[in-house]
């Protein structure tokens, strides 16, 4: 993994405040109030990553109508395999699942974090 690039945290931070309504849904609904901390476009290497839970090592990516074309796809295999390689475990949570099985996404991400957290000790 490459080292921070500082050229990011601009870029994050307007991501931060131009959030998608699925990505506002999940922060303010589930993760600002979740009990491990989660980060919002967090830099990492030469990536921003939606969600970021530094204690598991756990990213949460939503993926809009882009991740399902060719291009996005490859990016996307790309991009979670440096990631892995750096020990950080990706959940990629599609728009629709989010509003549709909004407590079951939740629940898959709190299980996930716990087994995380677990397989670290």
């Amino acid at each position: 993994m490459q080292k921070y690039r500082r050229d990011l945290t601009a870029r994050a931070q307007k991501l931060r405040r131009e959030m998608t309504e699925e990505e506002r849904h999940l922060w303010y609904d589930f993760l600002r109030d979740y009990p491990v901390s989660f980060r919002r476009q967090k830099p990492i290497g030469s990536y921003i990553l939606d969600f970021y839970c530094t204690r598991a090592k756990l990213a949460v990516e939503l993926d809009g109508s882009q991740h399902y074309e060719e291009h996005g796809r490859d990016y996307d295999i790309a991009r979670d395999a440096k990631l892995r390689e750096a020990d950080i475990q990706v959940l990629r949570i599609s728009n629709r699942d989010l509003w549709e099985a909004f407590p079951a996404v939740c629940a898959y991400i709190n299980q996930t974090v716990q087994e995380r957290l677990i397989s670290r000790l």
